[in-house]
């Protein structure tokens, strides 16, 4: 927001300069980015008559000027600007000026003779040329007759004001008005405000409420609406001074109608609008929502169908514009306009935001009311919006407001002590203090006993409501440089990584030590990559929680699965021709226990990763191979070696978004602590993938779960193992990760292990059946095993795994 210091005169006095001014204001909560001064380069610039003027000797273009600026002596000017002639008033430029434009004036001569300044054009000093006249732009710029000479330029042109450009944080509602500023000052300075006296003449015999009705469909998006209606409108400029005063602020004056809304919405903090009154259909406004399909035809005179989130202002067949952010182009005031109705409304900031960014158009309104306005102003802002045209003799006014306001605003109230805004504070300021302070801030405060005190907040600061707040307020206007510096202090702790951290690293070391790379992503996802990722309609992952203010329409949704995300990615690199992919992430996933939530979601960390492409890099010396499902299933079970989970089974399973026959469970007892496999075909396809992809996800809290703790050293074996094969046929159906449990189970107190090391199928094993040959060690600490302890536990397997899988030995 941008304010002139002129302005801020208008209603309160002070003796600070800008820069102090802009210091106080940024010490008290209130930050100013820049100081603008609209005189710069101005500082020797004088008004001066061309008291006589004759052509140059030795120039058919140049002229010579004796100019009047003001001191004893006429000085010499030469020119070249053919628009100058004896008698006129003009800027002049002295010796040692430096010009807005850069050029620098010093002492010369032209074609011989000497010439002590410039006289300057409009675009040298740097005017608004979208204000002049063809003839005010080109060549000199000539002041009027009776302009007095030997006097600072700018005061002739209006450029002798500072501007302030605030940098105001979003609770700050309040002071995006000037006399929200005005408030600030007079509470730091301790002079007295000199408010505006606001009262229009109702000089129109009709009645406002019978030409014109408002209504509100949209309660929980707008709070109140209300309106007034002028007659007998005379379109035209609006004064030098409220041109001056908005040209100030950064906008530019249209016409006085106009100019009045947005002079009130910087005066007030109140956003208004103006709609001509013989354009609206049904002579009726509402603010509800926009239709979807709906065409929102805007001042700038662009169309936008309507998503039906939008809070429009609407008469009775269409949107009359979009409410809070900018008009409707058909109801837009011109100059045949002879009966207005002005709008002032209090709108829902988020709503206005989310349009607002959406439609891509940020107004000065739609920012005021994305911090808050004040609710109780409307009607005030409808009355000056009146009063500033009756006094340029531009309208007479109709009688009455038309308001619509259904749940009036309840005042907010807040208790506190003495005691909790010092101890919070750090600081030992009278509660004396405190409600002065309070008060001339525009708070209520009532005294309870005992340094307690009961305070009712302003209108206007919609930013407060707990006693943190006043604090706040306090703080700000007692001076943050009178608060002392203290070091904090308390019983020093070491900090470390908690175990859950440490297990997470050494997740992350692992999979990067085996060539993956880990991938950073958003914990956004959407239906559509649910849809790709084959997730049953019926699924709880794909309750989502749904995102209020997305970063963007395409993730509106928080994740609940990682595979999405990891998917994601692996297209974005497919798009870059980045085939060949290693990567993992490790992230959170969110699950709500129910829609809309009520409480917060469960949090779960899981770790997913995806692999495809070759093998190894190009290389002359490297195959070409691609990657299968047994490296990914290596990946996983070095991951667990690393971890310490041993004892696991491997089965074949089925999850949604892999292949069918190529899915793996690996599983403690029951429990499923990784599933690998290869992406489903239809996944790939709803992808776009044509290369196959092989994936894996695991639970952090699980893997925690079955990790190694406790760890103890052995000393090496002193006596040989010895080993044996079994070679079995078995039911196709019948998994080895079964019969590797028997084996163990049956395999005695000398069994050291098994390993699945050929599977057969084909011509000697009969349909239906398959070969498996497994590997058995068996190792005592304490003496040499001899062949018949062996071959007897080899024996007992041999049973076991015939009568509960009816395996055949295999001859």
């Amino acid at each position: 927001m941008q304010v002139s210091i002129k302005w801020l005169k208008d209603y309160i006095d002070f003796d600070w300069s800008a820069e102090e001014l802009a210091d106080r204001f940024t010490m008290a909560g209130v930050p100013v980015e820049n100081v603008i001064r609209a005189d710069e380069g101005l500082d020797k610039v004088v008004t001066g008559r061309i008291e006589k003027l004759e052509k140059h000797p030795d120039s058919d273009h140049l002229q010579i000027c004796q100019m009047n600026v003001g001191e004893k002596d006429l000085i010499q000017i030469i020119t070249g600007a053919q628009n100058v002639a004896e008698g006129q008033v003009v800027p002049v430029a002295m010796v040692g000026a430096h010009l807005p434009n850069g050029l620098h004036i010093k002492k010369g001569k032209l074609r011989g003779l000497p010439s002590n300044g410039m006289l300057c054009s409009a675009g040298e000093l740097h005017l608004d040329l979208t204000k002049l006249t063809e003839e005010e732009k080109n060549g000199i710029y000539i002041l009027p007759a009776d302009t007095p000479v030997g006097v600072p330029a700018k005061d002739v042109l209006g450029l002798d004001d500072v501007v302030l450009e605030f940098e105001l944080t979003a609770n700050r509602g309040d002071c995006f008005s000037v006399l929200g500023l005005v408030r600030e000052i007079a509470v730091l300075t301790g002079n007295q405000p000199k408010w505006p006296a606001i009262a229009c003449k109702e000089d129109d015999a009709a009645k406002a409420a019978d030409m014109i009705s408002v209504g509100i469909a949209a309660h929980d998006l707008c709070d109140r609406f209300s309106a007034r209606v002028i007659k007998n409108v005379k379109i035209g400029p609006s004064p030098e001074w409220m041109q001056q005063r908005l040209e100030g602020a950064g906008i530019r004056a249209i016409n006085n109608v106009v100019d009045v809304t947005n002079f009130v919405m910087l005066e007030l903090g109140q956003p208004m609008h103006a709609y001509d009154y013989d354009e609206i259909t049904g002579h009726t406004l509402t603010a509800r929502l926009a239709k979807e399909g709906e065409n929102l035809h805007t001042l700038d005179d662009s169309s936008r169908l309507a998503k039906g989130t939008e809070l429009v202002i609407a008469d009775a067949e269409h949107p009359a514009g979009l409410a809070g952010i900018m008009g409707g182009l058909e109801t837009e005031v011109t100059e045949k306009t002879r009966t207005v109705v002005l709008e002032a409304a209090s709108f829902n900031g988020p709503s206005i935001r989310r349009t607002a960014r959406a439609c891509g158009l940020h107004s000065e309104a739609s920012g005021r009311f994305e911090r808050g306005v004040d609710v109780t102003n409307t009607p005030r802002a409808l009355e000056r919006a009146c009063q500033l045209l009756q006094d340029m003799g531009a309208c007479t006014v109709t009688q009455g407001i038309v308001d619509c306001y259904p749940e009036p605003k309840q005042p907010v109230t807040i208790d506190y002590t003495t005691d909790e805004i010092n101890r919070r504070l750090g600081t030992d300021i009278p509660g004396a203090e405190m409600v002065k302070i309070l008060t001339e801030l525009g708070f209520k405060v009532e005294a309870k006993g005992d340094e307690a005190y009961h305070v009712t907040v302003p209108s206007w600061r919609n930013d407060c409501t707990y006693m943190e707040d006043l604090s706040e307020e306090v703080a700000r206007i007692y001076g943050f440089d009178k608060i002392a510096s203290t070091t904090p202090f308390g019983r020093m702790v070491q900090g470390r990584q908690s175990d859950r951290q440490n297990f997470v690293d050494k997740i992350k070391h692992t999979l990067a030590s085996l060539g993956m790379t880990e991938e950073l992503s958003f914990s956004f996802t959407s239906t559509d990559l649910f849809d790709k990722l084959l997730v049953p309609a019926d699924s709880p992952l794909r309750q989502a929680i749904p995102i209020m203010n997305p970063l963007t329409d395409e993730a509106p949704l928080v994740r609940t699965c990682l595979l999405t995300s990891i998917m994601e990615n692996a297209v974005r690199n497919f798009s870059r021709k980045n085939n060949d992919l290693k990567l993992f992430d490790v992230a959170p996933v969110f699950l709500p226990k129910a829609l809309p939530l009520t409480e917060l979601p469960d949090e779960r960390l899981k770790v997913a990763g995806l692999i495809t492409g070759r093998r190894n890099e190009i290389g002359w010396n490297q195959a070409g191979d691609m990657v299968d499902f047994y490296d990914m299933k290596g990946i996983v079970e070095e991951l667990f070696r690393v971890l310490g989970i041993t004892k696991y089974t491997v089965e074949a399973g089925e999850h949604f978004a892999l292949h069918p026959g190529k899915t793996a469970f690996f599983k403690k007892g029951r429990e499923v602590i990784a599933t690998v496999g290869e992406l489903h075909p239809q996944a790939a396809e709803n992808f776009g993938i044509k290369q196959k992809v092989y994936l894996f996800e695991m639970d952090v809290e699980v893997l925690m779960k079955y990790t190694g703790k406790n760890f103890h050293f052995e000393s090496l074996p002193k006596y040989p193992a010895i080993a044996r094969d079994l070679a079995i046929v078995v039911d196709e159906d019948v998994a080895a990760a079964d019969i590797e449990r028997v084996i163990a189970k049956n395999g005695g107190k000398h069994f050291k292990g098994v390993t699945l090391f050929d599977v057969y199928t084909g011509e000697h094993v009969a349909r239906g059946k398959k070969s498996l040959a497994f590997n058995l060690q068996f190792q005592s600490k304490d003496k040499t095993l001899t062949d018949e302890e062996a071959d007897a536990a080899f024996q007992n397997i041999l049973k076991a795994v015939e009568k509960q899988f009816a395996a055949e030995l295999r001859a």
